[in-house]
């Protein structure tokens, strides 16, 4: 009220004088007397002038002293740390140990001693194959082995007493033990009529019923060993030099939400000329049994770490329109904390950080929120300040 008060004055003095002067003159009608009227008001305007300046300088020194307007931010300070990048990689769990079990002999499958599920132990008889013919052909062998015994036998006292001629000695004795040799090998192909598990683990599955006709090889059922299993991927070829056999991975079963950890067991050693990829293997313990082969699985590598390095989120990292890199730092001025601008150099980048390779120190304080809005030079309050990024 008391400013506005100053400025009516002023308006009215000014206004008085004005309509003085042109009460008072009187207009000359000569030349020389136009220019020294003119000459007269000119300086009596300088004289208003120089007052109305005054004025307002003296209104300006009564007036309060405004806050200087700031931008609200918050900022954290920058810590050294040791930063890691990983490859997410899909691939699948496979069991190392697999087998499908069949029989060496064919023929029709008389009975199946275990079902899908069931625990075996290596030696345990799995199946037995109906050998029939085999038997009636052992039969048929050990009826014309006795004939082919007896022959030789005579013809060989006979030729102990120089009876006869050699060829014959020889024949029966060949065909004695040709028969022998028969009957062997038939004995040998009856005993294979039973199946037996190569090796202990769990029935996976069923491929042939009691009743259906086994082809030799052809497999009847699967035994899993589910204790050994192991994480396969398909990398891409630039990784190659980047992962080592013997290197500790992280993994994730999205299926069971579920964390797990393991080392690379093989490293492939070709790469797929279809897809540019060599394949990884990572080894797992499963003693619980919870994992199941073919179970989809995330595997983190390491395939870049540098100890003791700057790293900022990425979202601060703003870009000029040259293509310069920058991030906010807050400084102190005459006038209080300001928003300072630091041209970056940044490296490798992971998870929404980023290495600063130059232009930082690592001891700056680092505007967070609020940077994006930000001028060079700005005045800032700092809401909430924390340690390290």
């Amino acid at each position: 009220m008391k400013i506005q008060m100053m400025k009516y004055s002023l308006l009215l003095i000014v206004l008085i004088v004005g309509i003085t002067s042109c009460q008072q003159d009187t207009w000359p009608e000569d030349l020389k007397g136009k220019q020294a009227l003119l000459n007269n008001k000119k300086s009596k305007i300088r004289s208003l002038e120089s007052d109305v300046k005054k004025l307002k300088d003296e209104i300006e020194d009564l007036k309060p002293q405004r806050e200087k307007k700031r931008r609200l931010v918050s900022t954290k300070i920058i810590e050294r740390k040791d930063f890691q990048k990983f490859l997410n990689a899909q691939g699948s769990i496979v069991a190392e140990d697999i087998v499908k079990v069949s029989s060496d002999m064919g023929g029709r499958l008389v009975n199946i001693y275990a079902k899908e599920g069931d625990y075996v132990k290596r030696g345990k008889l799995l199946a037995k194959v109906d050998l029939e013919s085999f038997d009636k052909q052992g039969a048929e062998l050990e009826k014309a082995l006795e004939l082919a015994n007896t022959a030789y036998e005579r013809q060989k006292r006979l030729w102990d007493q120089n009876i006869g001629s050699e060829m014959q000695y020889l024949q029966a004795k060949n065909n004695k033990e040709r028969l022998e040799k028969s009957l062997e090998s038939i004995s040998y192909q009856s005993s294979r009529a039973n199946v037996y598990a190569p090796m202990s683990g769990y029935i996976d599955r069923e491929f042939m019923q009691k009743g259906e006709i086994a082809a030799p090889g052809m497999p009847i059922l699967q035994i899993l060993n589910s204790s050994k299993l192991k994480a396969v991927a398909d990398l891409p070829e630039q990784y190659l030099g980047k992962i080592k056999k013997g290197d500790r991975v992280e993994m994730m079963i999205p299926a069971l939400d579920k964390k797990i950890s393991g080392r690379v067991s093989l490293l492939g050693r070709s790469i797929d000329p279809a897809n540019r990829t060599f394949k990884t293997e990572v080894s797992i313990s499963n003693k619980s049994g919870t994992l199941k082969p073919n179970l989809l699985v995330e595997m983190l590598l390491n395939d870049y770490t540098q100890k003791d390095a700057i790293v900022v989120p990425l979202s601060l990292v703003q870009d000029e329109i040259g293509g310069r890199k920058f991030v906010y730092v807050s400084e102190t001025g005459i006038d209080g904390p300001m928003a300072v601008k630091k041209y970056v150099t940044t490296g490798e980048s992971y998870e929404a950080e980023v290495i600063i390779l130059e232009g930082l120190t690592g001891k700056e304080t680092l505007i967070v929120d609020g940077a994006r809005n930000l001028v060079e030079k700005e005045l800032i309050t700092i809401e909430d300040s924390k340690e390290g990024v």
